[in-house]
């Protein structure tokens, strides 16, 4: 909840803003305390403050103390972040819900869009010139990398999805200058995948890394040939299992996808109109026109 009140801050009336920051300075007294000492300490009056409950999407005061409260709790350990104990199938379809859109929302107000220019130019570059392109992950991020091999390949580009710790091995040996190397790790601290980085730049490929700012895979991106792209979250990865962090992950990839698809030639597309007219025919079932 926090992190989906910082991310709509901007939208807010100044007013409703001076509440907000409150909100997220305080979370705790701000659940605490009455209308009107909320009110006093943002500097605005007892009604602005229910207006920004409403604005942030809540019934009133009442109803945000209450979702402000819940979400300072820890969650269930290896379960979710933002769900708790007794929790009804429908608080859980809202606040897991809840907890990808803000998510996602903070990832798109913190990306890079620098970082994600390079990383688009050198894989459109490695596609247009034949070279490799393969993606690493284990785990988790096997099964992210699996599904950008997928989305790549239809690109008409030379792609490959390694999960194998010893694949990932040989295969970044046998990399060379205008390959590249998309290192996926939610953690950035799989050994296996800091030895096959550490590989791929002393065979002087491009390396990109989806991963968490700070994490040892990517203070290895150092240099023009080795671009960063920063998925943070405050999702732990010891705790629980990767449920935002792949979403992250996943849109990341559709990023990338995307634009690099915009740098391919103008034939590209009739290709990929043509594999969805073939893919049609596999269909059991045929929507009536």
């Amino acid at each position: 909840m926090l992190e989906r009140l910082r991310a709509s801050m901007a939208a807010l009336p100044p007013a409703e803003q001076r509440v907000a920051e409150l909100a997220l300075a305080e979370p705790r007294a701000f659940v605490t305390q009455p209308v009107a000492t909320l009110a006093e300490r943002a500097g605005v009056s007892k009604p602005t403050v229910v207006r920004f409950c409403r604005s942030a999407g809540y019934g009133g005061l009442v109803d945000f103390k209450r979702a402000l409260a819940a979400s300072l709790n820890e969650g269930v350990p290896f379960v979710h972040r933002a769900v708790d104990e007794g929790d009804t199938p429908g608080d859980v379809l809202v606040k897991v819900i809840d907890n990808a859109v803000s998510a996602l929302l903070k990832f798109r107000n913190d990306a890079a869009g620098h970082a994600f220019e390079r990383a688009i130019d050198a894989l459109a570059t490695a596609g247009l010139n034949g070279d490799r392109i393969e993606f690493w992950g284990v785990g988790n991020s096997g099964i992210v990398a699996q599904d950008a091999q997928h989305k790549f390949f239809r690109l008409g580009v030379n792609a490959a999805a390694v999960s194998d710790g010893h694949v990932q091995v040989m295969s970044a040996t046998m990399l060379g200058p205008g390959d590249c190397a998309v290192i996926i790790s939610n953690s950035g601290r799989s050994r296996d995948l800091l030895d096959a980085a550490e590989i791929a730049r002393r065979k002087g490929a491009t390396t990109i890394l989806i991963t968490a700012s700070g994490s040892p895979l990517a203070l290895t991106a150092t240099g023009n040939q080795h671009i960063l792209l920063a998925v943070d979250h405050p999702e732990d990865y010891d705790r629980y299992s990767p449920m935002v962090s792949r979403l992250l992950h996943l849109v990341t990839i559709d990023v990338l996808t995307t634009g690099v698809a915009l740098r391919m030639p103008g034939e590209l597309r009739a290709t990929l109109k043509e594999i969805k007219k073939n893919l049609r025919a596999k269909r059991y079932a045929h929507a009536k026109t």
